[in-house]
């Protein structure tokens, strides 16, 4: 009888890595920093009708293997198609997924949410929805009971200022047994280019109770929401932009952006006031988060939206988006020499899309890290496109050469699925292998303790002491 594709020691390769898998990596609880969950679906312990709809609906991965497949685009996002019929389809397309990472993540979780150890195709696809859909429809596997088996202690979702956070009171008030955090993520503020941005400021104006006709208002009205998002436990902003263009910080010429794109004919800026605007702004935020002792993230390098016809289908995040190639190194450096000359730099975690990227991200965090600040800087965890096999190997393996993979703060899901946080399993499995062959090749020594306690700071440990948990 052929053994589970998942089992015990799934990608472990030696003995030594077992050890470090299973007594130093496996036993930590998850923080999962960075992602897009939904805190509604959290704080009122949503219970999933089924298994397209926790596992299907809305995961632009498999969307994508679908298309390449040559699926229907209605047995992907289509209303008319039930979702047993989207189920069968995206089941008929993973044995095509060979050597993607979503074979590995695929049968993972279907062995750790559902205990379903066969491999899936069309074959079983009904009997594999039959059961996932029944496990679903437990009551105690709603949201939290499906965050708790993955051991998850805290979330930190992504919300937008205006963003009243009700979801997040109602979840301490309901008793939720997962931390939930909100995330401060300001990009409708920032990009000024956007045709919405004056009408995305009459909202901000709104909330905040300020008249915003100066680019000081807007301060005041992002500093005010800033306050409420404290108030809720926020300390981690985030930002998703292709690069910090390379000009410099002029508060004058952000004022006259602003000035121009709230005229009514205008309603946006572009061209190079609003590179001067985006880079003014990102700035003066990162001054409030360091006086917050906030951390600040910056997103880098997705080109989003290629497919026009699928954007005006389907809508943004719906699997059309990829690698961009846009410079990186001067106007990131830039900003960061700017904050840190006047000692106002808070922590911070880069992340590049772009693998060839690695080492100009690797390099820069060591620029600007502080004595007295163990892992202030931060290189994060490999992102979308890389968050596979070879992307986080590469990023461990050029951050071991270029900084201190010691005080590294390890995964996130940055993902939209509640059956996704099995993904911190894949890395953690992956650190100890690495780390093992290391011992086996002689290139460290074989001291359990020494590699167990890197392992599990690397997993839990760090990310705890970063976000002063």
């Amino acid at each position: 009888m052929q053994s589970p594709f998942i089992h015990e020691n799934w990608l472990l390769q030696t003995p030594m890595a077992r050890e470090l898998y299973h007594e130093f990596a496996a036993v930590q609880p998850i923080i999962d920093y960075h992602n897009h969950l939904s805190p509604e679906q959290v704080a009122t312990n949503h219970q999933f009708r089924n298994v397209h709809e926790a596992w299907l609906q809305g995961d632009h991965y498999k969307w994508r293997a679908m298309r390449a497949y040559g699926v229907p685009e209605e047995l992907i996002t289509g209303k008319a198609a039930d979702p047993r019929e989207k189920f069968r389809a995206y089941a008929a397309t993973v044995p095509a997924t060979l050597r993607n990472p979503l074979y590995h993540w695929t049968h993972l979780e279907l062995n750790r949410y559902f205990n379903i150890t066969d491999n899936l195709s069309a074959a079983n696809a009904d009997a594999v929805y039959d059961q996932a859909s029944a496990f679903l429809n437990h009551p105690d596997n709603g949201t939290w009971g499906l965050l708790k088996s993955q051991r998850v202690e805290y979330l930190c979702t992504t919300d937008d200022p205006v963003d009243d956070l009700q979801w997040h009171a109602l979840a301490a008030k309901n008793g939720c047994p997962i931390t939930l955090r909100p995330g401060w993520r300001p990009d409708k503020a920032l990009l000024i280019n956007t045709p919405s941005w004056s009408a995305y400021i009459k909202q901000l104006a709104e909330v905040a109770d300020v008249n915003i006709r100066t680019y000081d208002d807007l301060l005041e009205a992002l500093a005010l929401r800033m306050d409420h998002f404290a108030a809720h436990g926020c300390n981690v902003s985030d930002h998703g932009i292709v690069n910090v263009p390379n000009v410099p910080y002029n508060r004058a010429e952000a004022a006259a952006a602003l000035q121009h794109a709230l005229l009514p004919e205008n309603g946006h800026c572009t061209g190079g006031r609003a590179q001067t605007f985006l880079v003014t702004l990102l700035a003066d935020l990162a001054r409030m988060y360091a006086e917050r002792n906030w951390i600040f993230q910056l997103h880098l390098g997705a080109l989003r939206n290629n497919n026009e016809r699928g954007l005006r289908e389907l809508g943004p995040d719906t699997g059309f988006d990829s690698i961009g190639d846009y410079p990186q190194a001067e106007g990131l450096s830039r900003l960061l020499n700017s904050l840190d000359n006047t000692n106002e730099l808070p922590k911070t975690i880069l992340y590049n899309l772009n693998p060839s990227d690695n080492a100009v991200f690797a390099t820069m965090t060591g620029n600007f890290a502080s004595g007295g600040s163990r892992g202030k800087m931060q290189w994060g965890s490999a992102w979308w496109f890389l968050d596979q096999w070879t992307g986080m190997t590469d990023q461990i393996n050029t951050l071991s050469d270029m900084g201190l993979l010691s005080t590294f703060i390890g995964m996130l899901t940055d993902s939209r699925s509640f059956l996704s946080f099995p993904r911190h399993e894949y890395f953690r499995r992956l650190l100890c292998d690495l780390i093992a062959e290391d011992v086996r090749l002689g290139r460290l020594p074989a001291d359990k303790a020494l590699l167990g306690g890197l392992v599990a700071d690397i997993s839990y440990g760090n990310v705890r002491r970063y976000l002063d948990l």
